[in-house]
């Protein structure tokens, strides 16, 4: 699978499916709706891939397609077959809105695809390959297929700087941790987003070591970075219209003379101590550096954090459906609806700081790292330390997704992440097929001439 690309058309042709295989996908009741003259060249004499949907489901199949198709593997049959082989995707429209595709569309659908399979790759490979400097070089290949020089500070700077999450989590692996920003900053611009990923390289625990049944999968811990990169990456060149910083925590939560000790206490980039009462609550440290950074330096608006932060997430939502944890229920409903359109499932949790936040409660700092108990809402928990670094009366939206369980099925990671901010994003694109699939589709813009919508933020949800 990892010598195959994707090309999607808006029609393949006919063809002898003896030397180009035919599989007609879609769902039943669209399967019925395709006429027999639509198909026939492609069955006869003998019965390449067929997606059969609404106008509406093209983006969540395309991107549901490119799962199947992961890019990383280190199996020694592959490299002794170097072609690669093309699957070509043609889209059957059926229902109201069933005309041909126009290449936008098929466009949109490559960047995505591929955003996703990025994303995919980095999760899939293991951590003696995608260490911190590999990262940010998948990082600045990216901005120099944009054109963006990506901002990055590392090791010792952070701690000059005040970044005491990322660097006390990453202080002790050989590779130094680094934060790194790629910016995408349009002339006409009416609000600023950002989008933080946690990107923990690998994650041993800590001195608050994983034992030997929970630590095999921690390359994983990347996900909500990796998500963001892919997610960023198409976002930009479908033409987003707001300024858009991604931004990526990364480091390797590893074990040496230097490592964080329970009991020590960080300084974090908010300006809040934070006392260390369990090294594997690693990510919320990252993150609360990373959003309090797009806060500060960035002045964000809206600060979106996505990340593999709590096993307790597939238990609260479980495998199929991320945690979404935000302090607007306008955007919670969002999450939920651009979830469904594209096939990156959401659920809410409660988000309540006046009974929660109290379990990080400290005698000696601002607060402590993790809870006191585990059975009160730790993922929930979990999202509000990371909120309390930009201050639960912080007047922005601020969304937190943590993405667990979905960012793999089995061994293969799923590219979780990229198809949703896409669509949750999609009113901020100029791309059709992304307000089609966005939380409120594009009615609204129509209704507002291009004079009036330039001179206030775009309402996106």
């Amino acid at each position: 699978m990892a010598n195959v690309g994707l090309q999607f058309q808006a029609s393949a042709g006919d063809a002898d499916p003896q030397s180009r295989p035919l599989l007609l996908l879609g769902q039943l009741h669209h399967l019925y709706r395709v006429p027999w003259s639509h198909v026939r060249g492609k069955l006869l004499p003998r019965v390449t891939e067929e997606m059969v949907c609404e106008r509406s489901d093209a983006f969540a199949s395309a991107c549901a397609l490119a799962r199947a198709f992961p890019l990383f593997t280190q199996r020694s049959a592959a490299s002794r077959r170097p072609e690669k082989k093309t699957v070509t995707v043609e889209f059957f429209l059926v229902g109201q809105d069933n005309g041909p595709v126009e290449v936008s569309t098929l466009q949109c659908l490559t960047s995505a695809t591929e955003g996703v399979r990025l994303a995919a790759r980095i999760v899939d490979t293991p951590c003696n390959e995608m260490d911190t400097d590999t990262f940010l070089e998948e990082i600045k290949k990216v901005g120099k297929e944009l054109g963006i020089v990506p901002t990055v500070i590392r090791d010792e700077e952070l701690k000059t700087r005040g970044f005491g999450g990322i660097y006390g989590v990453g202080k002790a692996a050989l590779h130094p941790p680094a934060l790194a920003v790629l910016s995408h900053t349009p002339d006409r611009a009416t609000q600023t987003i950002a989008w933080v990923g946690k990107g923990i390289v690998y994650d041993t625990g800590g001195l608050s070591m994983k034992g030997k049944t929970t630590m095999p999968g921690m390359k994983r811990d990347c996900g909500g970075a990796a998500a963001v990169l892919g997610a960023f990456r198409a976002a930009v060149k479908q033409g987003f219209k707001d300024t858009l910083h991604a931004v990526f925590c990364l480091a390797e939560n590893s074990v040496g003379p230097s490592a964080t000790r329970p009991d020590d206490i960080h300084l974090l980039y908010s300006g809040k101590t934070v006392e260390i009462n369990n090294t594997d609550a690693e990510g919320r440290l990252v993150l609360a550096d990373g959003v309090s950074y797009a806060c500060k330096d960035l002045g964000a608006d809206i600060i979106l954090d996505i990340a593999t932060l709590t096993g307790a997430q597939g238990i609260a939502t479980g495998k199929y459906h991320a945690a979404v944890l935000t302090n607007s229920a306008e955007w919670e409903a969002a999450c939920m609806k651009a979830g469904r359109q594209c096939g990156d499932l959401v659920h809410p949790l409660v988000y309540c700081p006046e009974l929660h936040f109290s379990e990080f409660t400290s005698a000696v700092a601002d607060m402590k790292n993790s809870v006191a108990d585990r059975d009160n809402s730790p993922s929930s928990c979990a999202g509000l330390f990371i909120a309390s670094h930009i201050g639960f009366d912080w007047p922005g939206v601020w969304v937190h997704l943590d993405i667990a369980a979905p960012v793999h099925a089995g061994e293969r990671a799923t590219g979780f992440g990229v198809a949703l901010l896409l669509a949750l994003f999609g009113r901020a694109s100029e791309d059709p097929l992304l307000n089609l699939v966005s939380p409120l589709g594009c009615e609204v813009d129509a209704q507002e001439g291009d004079a009036e919508r330039d001179t206030k933020k775009r309402r996106l949800v």
